[in-house]
């Protein structure tokens, strides 16, 4: 037993590789593109630290070339979610008994597993698998999951160090214990690093995790699973079950075990989880814990002092970045009249340069959506915008190699229009031009249009347009933006979470999480305990 108070490495944020020509990250990532585009790995469930493979598999391609396999997954059974279960149920006792620094250490040499033998792969993986650009594939999948993993063991030990204070002669404690039963995590397909850490901050507290990652991810998840094995983590502690999502959460979300979920997806099956967990809450040994990020119809508010390019900018980037696949993608846009015909200028003669194709070539600055699904339901708001708005730019789609749609700018004198309203989750930005006389008129039409309450952004260089919109817009989004884009929040700088119909807000990134994955018990210690049973005001007079 060490006789220490540990403290975690200070965390930095990883400092992004920027793949320009020339440079030794560029030519080792070009490398290991080529050599993984012509494997077809067969990827196997892994319970309890053993591979199984089930037998019903799928052919997992790339979005941008889909006739090109590059993987193969076994899809779980009825008996493999159920041997997840006890799994995670066999290692939690073992796991949860670990002191805080031994788990705190796996997940810190993941982060510099990650950080340099396994970043090219975890990035190509994420570029086939789910179209990812180089740089957007930098972000996510190497910088964002290296953050999580070591900013959330700094954060474990900050909470872990806040305790109550004592009175003279008794010991007050907090004792931050994990939750009784497994936590079922849920991972999308649009961020890499939001698997490694939907699976990955509850275990860093203690905690068993059954992970069904997205099928259109497997490929990146997958990795992530190899990285945390080499990093030490012992088998049942994370295990990895994708397969079909209704037939697994149909056993999960009604097990007497289910201590939490730990969600990323749409609004409409985080509330669908929500019924089923309050439909008989007697069944559960302890209340669930339910913590999901969800949709966004995420805004840009321009006031009149805004700087027309610096908008401009943050149009094109924040909504056509990773084919406006991310949650916090801008979604819709208000614009004053008098700087929309400069500003819708300057943003049509970007969307114009902008390259869309195979993110093998490094040249383009947009991939493909992520499937056939995908690619019809943003097809078919494209058709609506052709008959009932003005398509500025782009509008097309083109699928015949792989599921592309052109970055799309959309006008519309409807302000509830439904591309003004309903999440798209595609490259296209719908735009509302308002009377400069209306900006607090438009201030309130941004927060009342949409459920949602993701991400949002105000451009303006006048301060008091600047504290108008925080005002305003103060429920509107979890993370506010001021003159910058929408989108790219930063583990420790920017937690990332909205509320309303975004979810629980409970910010990925922050301490805040963390503390969802602890159920805390008070103990208190009297040194010298009273040996009489009489108080003071009895006494006589």
């Amino acid at each position: 037993m060490r006789n220490a108070v540990i403290r975690t490495p200070h965390p930095i944020n990883e400092p992004i590789n920027s793949y320009a020509p020339g440079t030794a990250p560029r030519a080792e990532l070009k490398r290991r593109l080529a050599a993984m585009e012509g494997d077809c790995p067969e990827i196997p469930l892994i319970i309890g630290g053993r591979e199984i493979r089930a037998g019903d598999t799928v052919t997992a391609t790339s979005p941008h070339k889909h006739r090109h396999a590059i993987a193969t997954w076994h899809k779980a059974r009825t008996a493999d979610v159920q041997a997840a279960v006890q799994a995670a149920a066999d290692a939690q006792k073992e796991w949860a008994a670990w002191r805080w620094e031994d788990r705190a250490a796996v997940f810190l040499k993941a982060a510099e597993l990650l950080a340099g033998p396994w970043r090219s792969t975890l990035n190509a993986a994420t570029m086939l698998g789910q179209s990812k650009t180089a740089f957007q594939s930098e972000i996510d999948a190497a910088c964002e999951l290296i953050d999580f993993w070591r900013f959330n063991a700094s954060f474990a030990e900050e909470l872990y160090r806040e305790q109550p204070i004592a009175a003279p002669g008794i010991w007050n404690q907090l004792e931050y214990r994990h939750l009784e039963g497994f936590v079922y995590a849920v991972s999308p397909f649009n961020f890499t690093a939001i698997g490694g850490n939907l699976a990955g901050a509850p275990a860093l507290m203690g905690n068993t995790v059954i992970w069904k990652p997205a099928g259109t991810a497997i490929l990146s998840g997958y990795y992530i699973m190899k990285i945390l094995h080499e990093a030490g983590l012992p088998p049942g502690v994370i295990n990895f079950v994708p397969g079909d999502a209704a037939a697994i959460s149909d056993q999960l979300l009604t097990h007497r075990d289910l201590a939490g979920v730990h969600f990323t997806g749409s609004t409409g099956v985080f509330n669908a989880m929500w019924r089923t967990i309050g439909s008989d809450m007697s069944r559960y040994r302890s209340y669930p814990r339910i913590v999901g990020e969800t949709g966004g119809k995420d805004f840009i508010v321009a006031h009149p002092s805004a700087d027309p390019q610096a908008l401009a900018v943050a149009m094109v980037r924040g909504a056509f970045e990773y084919q406006g696949q991310k949650c916090s993608a801008a979604s819709r846009v208000y614009v004053p009249k008098s700087l929309w015909n400069d500003v819708r200028d300057r943003t049509v003669a970007m969307i114009a340069e902008l390259r869309m194709g195979d993110v093998n070539d490094f040249r383009n600055f947009m991939g493909a959506v992520i499937d056939q699904k995908a690619f019809d339901r943003i097809a078919a708001y494209l058709g609506d915008a052709a008959k009932n708005a003005k398509v500025l730019a782009g509008g097309k789609t083109h699928g015949a190699d792989g599921w592309f749609v052109e970055p799309t700018l959309i006008q519309t004198e409807d302000p509830s229009y439904r591309l003004l309203c309903e999440e798209i989750f595609g490259p296209v930005l719908t735009a509302y031009v308002y009377d400069d006389a209306k900006w607090i008129e438009t201030l309130q039409l941004v927060d009342q249009t949409s459920p949602y309450a993701l991400t949002g952004a105000v451009f303006a260089r006048e301060r008091s347009a600047v504290i108008d919109a925080h005002t305003h817009l103060r429920s509107a989004a979890g993370n506010f933006y001021i003159n910058d884009k929408p989108t790219g929040a930063v583990v420790g700088q920017q937690p990332f979470g909205g509320a309303r119909a975004s979810g629980t807000n409970d910010k990925a990134g922050s301490k805040l999480n963390l503390v969802r994955w602890t159920s805390a018990r008070t103990i208190k210690e009297t040194f010298v305990p009273p040996t009489h049973y009489a108080y003071p005001f009895m006494d006589d007079a």
